[in-house]
């Protein structure tokens, strides 16, 4: 039976790699996956996900504007869609989140999505929390803090490395702009 997985974390908890090896895992087995990527982040390679390990694989973008259903629907149609995998899933919209209870409840597709939970303030990204609402399956994916202890907020860090505590939710970065912390050390941070 197709459900729809949410896998969350912080950042650098390995969500593309996860990603990345599950469609290889269906690949393996001569089944078909389509992969989405944000549109948003052009940190790598536009039109792939690719993992802080070096794997990458083409993907297809997406923004507000792309009806999952209606796209997935049109490819199943040309060949069947084994899985769908989603990268960066914090940007969907909630419409979108719902279009992905539709590829799983009427076309009986598998999604998985990977994405943060919250943003560096500790605010929840709108398509995390839509997939933490509609997804059959939550699976929190762990990174930890420079202490040890297990990191599931991210502070965003200026040029000087302070963290910032105020700004646009949504702006891309890695390594360089971001760090994940447990919640006491982004308390001490942010607050």
């Amino acid at each position: 039976m197709a459900q729809l997985y949410f896998y969350y974390s912080s950042m650098n908890a390995g969500k593309s790699t996860h990603l990345l090896q599950s469609s290889y895992n269906y690949r393996e087995r001569n089944l078909h996956t389509v992969l989405y990527t944000a549109k948003i982040d052009d940190r790598f390679a536009y039109g792939k996900v690719s993992s802080r390990l070096g794997i990458e694989s083409d993907a297809k973008l997406f923004d507000q504007d792309n009806d999952f259903f209606i796209e997935i629907n049109e490819s199943n149609q040309q060949q069947k869609v084994d899985c769908l995998l989603i990268d960066e899933a914090q940007f969907l919209t909630t419409v979108q989140v719902k279009q992905l209870t539709d590829v799983v409840d009427l076309l009986h597709i598998p999604v998985l999505a990977y994405g943060i939970r919250t943003d560096f303030l500790g605010e929840t990204f709108s398509g995390s929390a839509a997939l933490l609402a509609w997804a059959d399956k939550l699976i929190e994916l762990k990174t930890i803090c420079h202490c040890g202890r297990k990191a599931n907020f991210v502070i965003r860090l200026d040029g000087q490395g302070n963290a910032v505590k105020a700004g646009e939710q949504v702006e891309v970065g890695g390594n360089e702009r971001y760090e994940p912390l447990c919640r006491a050390h982004f308390k001490e941070l942010v607050w």
